[in-house]
């Protein structure tokens, strides 16, 4: 299970509820108003299903969050915690500049801290189903070890620290329940589409 909330962005904030069943086969859905421009767009050839849902968001508590969804129905509620040195790195990472993540060093150095912290081999930056390039920045980020969902009516039971990172395609995420705060990038391949959007962003400046 994933959610992913993007309030800020250059095509409309939405929000995602991703899915694996143990068959291995993924869904995402989408509370938001396209499919093409969420996550479905960069992950979606990875995926057995992606349509759209309503998708709600409560904070129960200083880190408790309630997700809960319609359809498919979802009443998921998690908590995250942090180490003294999680605290620490996440003092740092706040600090320093975006830039920072544009040499290949510094961010494979950002993955080996994350296989550190417990959260296997996991890829900031490479290639989404897509076909498109990204590279996720998180700056903050916490553990999630108390957590409880019913997915369509199937209790999905407690977080574990897997072995082998899951993948939805050849895109690893992380083997332990984590709650990341940062910016995400993709580079845009379509020339006409790249420009189209340097226009809209401009314009909303």
């Amino acid at each position: 299970m994933a959610l992913r909330v993007f309030p800020e962005n250059c095509f409309g904030p939405y929000r995602t509820l991703w899915h694996r069943d143990p068959s291995g086969s993924w869904s995402i859905h989408v509370d938001g108003p396209r499919l093409d421009t969420a996550c479905p767009r960069y992950y979606g050839a990875a995926c057995d299903y992606t349509g759209h849902a309503r998708i709600g968001l409560t904070w129960t508590g200083p880190a408790t969050l309630r997700v809960t969804m319609d359809s498919p129905s979802l009443d998921w509620t998690l908590t995250a915690s942090a180490t003294r040195l999680l605290g620490l790195l996440n003092g740092i990472g706040g600090a320093l500049p975006l830039a920072t993540w544009r040499p290949r060093l510094l961010v494979r150095a950002r993955e080996r801290l994350a296989r550190a912290l417990g959260m296997g081999d996991l890829r900031l930056s490479g290639t989404m189903p897509s076909g498109h390039t990204g590279t996720l920045m998180p700056q903050r980020m916490y553990f999630v070890d108390d957590s409880h969902a019913t997915f369509d009516g199937a209790d999905l039971g407690r977080p574990v620290r897997l072995r082998e990172n899951p993948r939805i395609g050849d895109v690893p995420l992380p083997a332990r329940g984590t709650l990341a705060i940062g910016q995400a990038v993709w580079e845009i391949l379509d020339p006409a589409e790249y420009e189209r959007t340097r226009t809209e962003t401009a314009r909303r400046r």
